[in-house]
């Protein structure tokens, strides 16, 4: 077997140092059984350790050791209850205002917002002419009906229309007419006031719309889309 001196170099001279006899501790009086190197500061007992004083985390009712801590349990239960219900509604709130923030921040902003409606004068538009409006990238038809086109298109057959659609369920006030002005064939623009039909009329490929903005011939398969619109007073409408 290799020497000490061969195996641990330079620590070789302190292990020959502490090296000690270690006897049987089965048969006393026995031989010497082998030797072992063991370091000669072993320290066999922590006796210079101190214990932690946990006397100031101790709540002052159970710190007498003759008094028993059930007499106190329900004032500590009561703590403690009131203890997790507040942080019960701290976090709560916490998280309620971390996710309403979070949801506002993905919101439209206020100049997005100001784009998305339109306020439209109704006096300025006069009876039987229509006006074109530019709303979300789109034309806007707006169409101040007559008396007569307002009789004629309540009179249609919606059981003849390619897109029934009776003319009380695409206008709030009879008088006024409000659609987009996108032909629902292949997105061309209408011309308002023309067609077969006296309502709008698309050139590109001869769909006919009625006063109300329905379909009545050409390839278009569906009426004019009518958005969402609302009268504030009877001087203005605001679309959106």
């Amino acid at each position: 077997m290799m020497s000490i001196s061969g195996r641990y170099g330079a620590l070789a001279p302190i292990l020959q140092a502490t090296k000690q006899p270690v006897k049987s501790l089965v048969l006393p009086g026995a031989q010497e059984l082998l030797t072992a190197a063991a370091p000669g500061g072993i320290r066999l007992a922590h006796t210079d350790v101190k214990i932690p004083d946990f006397t100031d985390y101790r709540r002052p009712e159970v710190m007498d050791p003759h008094k028993s801590s059930q007499e106190s349990s329900e004032t500590r239960r009561l703590f403690s209850y009131l203890v997790t219900g507040a942080t019960t509604v701290v976090g709560v709130y916490t998280a309620k205002t971390v996710v309403s923030q979070f949801v506002s921040s993905m919101s439209a902003s206020a100049d997005v917002l100001a784009l998305s409606k339109i306020v439209i004068k109704l006096g300025d538009i006069p009876e039987g002419k229509n006006v074109t409006f530019k709303w979300r990238g789109k034309p806007l038809f707006v169409r101040h009906r007559t008396e007569k086109e307002i009789a004629t298109e309540a009179a249609v057959n919606i059981t003849e229309l390619r897109d029934p659609q009776h003319d009380k369920d695409r206008v709030i006030n009879p008088s006024w007419v409000i659609v987009l002005g996108v032909c629902t064939h292949l997105g061309c623009v209408p011309i308002a006031n023309a067609g077969d039909f006296g309502g709008y009329y698309c050139p590109c490929h001869g769909s006919h719309y009625d006063a109300s903005g329905r379909i009545r011939r050409g390839p278009a398969p569906l009426n004019l889309e009518v958005p969402y619109y609302e009268f504030p007073d009877d001087e203005s409408v605001i679309v959106g």
